[in-house]
C-alpha cells in the first residue's frame, strides 16, 4: 500500500514539473530565461571544476578553454534533448498518432528550455568570435537556425512539437564529441577508449542522417498540413535549417569526425595536428615536465 502511494506521489510530482500554462507569455519567457541561466551556470561550473581537477586544462589558451566548456555543456544538454526526442519518437502515444499538430505539456517544457540553451550557445559563440577574433561559420549557422526554429515554437503556440523534438534528438552526437574533445586535450587520443568513442561518434553522425531523412519524410508526407501548422515564416526558417543540415552541416561534421579518427586533427583548431595522441603544451605530462 505504501509503495503504491509513493508511486502515485512520484507520478504527481513529475506531472507538476511540466504543469504550466504555456499559453501565457510570462510563463514562456520565464522558462526561456531559466534555460539560458541553467546552461550558463553549467558552462561556468565546467570551467571551475576543470580548473580545479585538470592540469591540462590550466595550460590551454582562452579560446581552447571556451571550446572545452562549450563541449561539456552541449554534452549535458544532449542528455535532456535525447531523452525528450526518444520519448516522442518511440513511446508517447499522442505523437505516434499525429506528428504534425501534437503537443504535450512535457514537450512544451523541453522545447522552451532548449530554446534557452541555444540562446546561451549563440551568446557564447558570438562573444568568443569577438574576443578571440575568429568565426566558425558552420557553428554560427547551425545555432542560429536551431534557436530560430525553437523560437518559432515559442511564438506560435499552435505549432506541433514532433519535428522540433526530432531536432533535439539530433544532439545525440554531442556526448561522444564532448568525450573526444576532452580526451584529445588531455593527451589521451592514442588510447583504445578514445578510438572506440570516436567510432561511436562517427556512427552517431550517420544515425543523425537517418533521423534527418525521417524528418524529411514527415514533412513531405504531410506537406500542406506542416506548412499550415507552422505558418509560412517559421516553415521557411525550418525548411532552410533542415536543408542546410542535410546538404552541408551533417556531411561536413561526419567527414571531420572521420578525419579526426585517422588523422588526429582537432576539429575546433584544424590547423593543429596532434601527434601521438597529444600536442606539446596540452599534454599533462608535458605540463609536469615544465614544472620540474
Amino acid at each position: 500500500m505504501r509503495e503504491e502511494e509513493m508511486n502515485l506521489a512520484n507520478s504527481a510530482a513529475s506531472r507538476d514539473i511540466f504543469d504550466w500554462d504555456y499559453v501565457l507569455w510570462e510563463v514562456r519567457w520565464k522558462l526561456l530565461a531559466a534555460g539560458f541561466f541553467i546552461y550558463l551556470g553549467l558552462f561556468l561550473l565546467a570551467h571551475l571544476l576543470s580548473s580545479w581537477i585538470s592540469a591540462s586544462y590550466r595550460t590551454l589558451s582562452g579560446k581552447e578553454k571556451a571550446f572545452w566548456n562549450m563541449s561539456i555543456t552541449r554534452g549535458l544538454f544532449a542528455v535532456q534533448s535525447c531523452g525528450a526526442g526518444l520519448w516522442a519518437l518511440f513511446i508517447d502515444p499522442v505523437f505516434q498518432v499525429d506528428q504534425v499538430h501534437s503537443q504535450q505539456k512535457w514537450s512544451w517544457f523541453h522545447c522552451i528550455i532548449a530554446a534557452g540553451f541555444f540562446l546561451h550557445e549563440n551568446v557564447v559563440i558570438h562573444v568568443s568570435n569577438i574576443v578571440f577574433r575568429m568565426f566558425d561559420v558552420f557553428s554560427v549557422v547551425h545555432h542560429l537556425f536551431a534557436f530560430g526554429g525553437l523560437l518559432g515554437v515559442i511564438t506560435n503556440i499552435k505549432s506541433g512539437h514532433y519535428l522540433p523534438l526530432m531536432g533535439l534528438l539530433l544532439e545525440m552526437s554531442a556526448p561522444s564529441t564532448c568525450i573526444s574533445n576532452v580526451l584529445l586535450k588531455i593527451g589521451c587520443a592514442n588510447t583504445l577508449f578514445w578510438k572506440a568513442n570516436q567510432w561511436v561518434n562517427i556512427h552517431m553522425f550517420h544515425c543523425r542522417m537517418v533521423l534527418i531523412y525521417h524528418m524529411w519524410w514527415v514533412c513531405i508526407s504531410h506537406w500542406n498540413d506542416v506548412v499550415e501548422n507552422l505558418g509560412l515564416p517559421y516553415f521557411i526558417v525550418f525548411f532552410m535549417g533542415l536543408s542546410t543540415l542535410t546538404l552541408i552541416l551533417n556531411p561536413y561534421w561526419t567527414y571531420r569526425s572521420t578525419q579526426r579518427l585517422f588523422g588526429l586533427v582537432d576539429r575546433n583548431f584544424p590547423n593543429t595536428e596532434v601527434e601521438n595522441g597529444s600536442s606539446g603544451k596540452l599534454n599533462s605530462e608535458t605540463f609536469q615536465k615544465k614544472r620540474l
